[in-house]
């Protein structure tokens, strides 16, 4: 198989940063929350992409109670829904949802159940039937449990899933769930997985006569 296809039997599908470009809220939010913490926005702002919100607090405030990070998140989570504006999907991401609706693949990510429906909708993006948010898994990404229960959930072997996904701890959290990892956008580009496009218009998709999932990414 040439190095620009790989090939898969089922998709997982990280949402912020891969599928919608929500970083304008993201930061909005956040940089609020670190200046009340007396923290640096922009450093506060290189651990934030592809966690939750409570395992972004204990990583900058280590030595806060979690029950406390918890209670925060609960706040900043509201606050992320009701905020909407400048959420757009990512380039591509319409005409690659289309190009896979009808294959196996599954939502795999750190926003809760009413966070992802509200992107997804300002996005204008159709929400996969399976997916895995925050409410559903014990540990945050870069633990694999999300994306395992996405394969588990879609019936097939974590060697049979891509990954797509744009964080640090997105693919961090796919490599140790033993799946590929195409890298979507600048924030992946440095972070060495498997493939790497700038957005969604590099990938076309074709279903091989096996049922497999081949992707074909032009390389730029």
């Amino acid at each position: 198989m040439s190095a620009n296809v790989l090939e898969a039997r089922a998709l997982l599908l990280d949402m912020d940063g891969t599928l919608v470009n929500s970083d304008a809220v993201v930061e909005r939010c956040w940089r609020r929350w670190a200046l009340a913490q007396g923290l640096d926005p922009e450093e506060a702002l290189k651990v934030v992409h592809g966690r939750q919100g409570y395992a972004t607090m204990a990583a900058l405030l280590p030595d806060r109670p979690m029950e406390q990070n918890y209670a925060e998140n609960r706040i900043m989570l509201a606050e992320e829904t009701a905020d909407t504006e400048g959420v757009v999907p990512i380039d591509g991401a319409p005409a690659f949802m289309a190009s896979i609706a009808a294959l196996p693949h599954a939502l795999v990510t750190s926003a809760d159940s009413s966070l992802a429906r509200a992107r997804m909708t300002a996005a204008d993006l159709p929400m996969p039937q399976t997916r895995v948010t925050a409410e559903m898994v014990g540990a945050s990404k870069p633990d694999p449990e999300g994306f395992l229960k996405g394969a588990a959930d879609l019936g097939f072997a974590p060697a049979d899933c891509v990954v797509f996904e744009d964080s640090e701890a997105g693919i961090a959290a796919g490599r140790a769930a033993g799946m590929r990892v195409v890298g979507v956008g600048p924030r992946a580009a440095a972070l060495s997985p498997d493939a790497h496009v700038h957005d969604l218009t590099q990938l076309r998709v074709e279903t091989a006569a096996d049922g497999s999932i081949r992707l074909h990414i032009d390389a730029r």
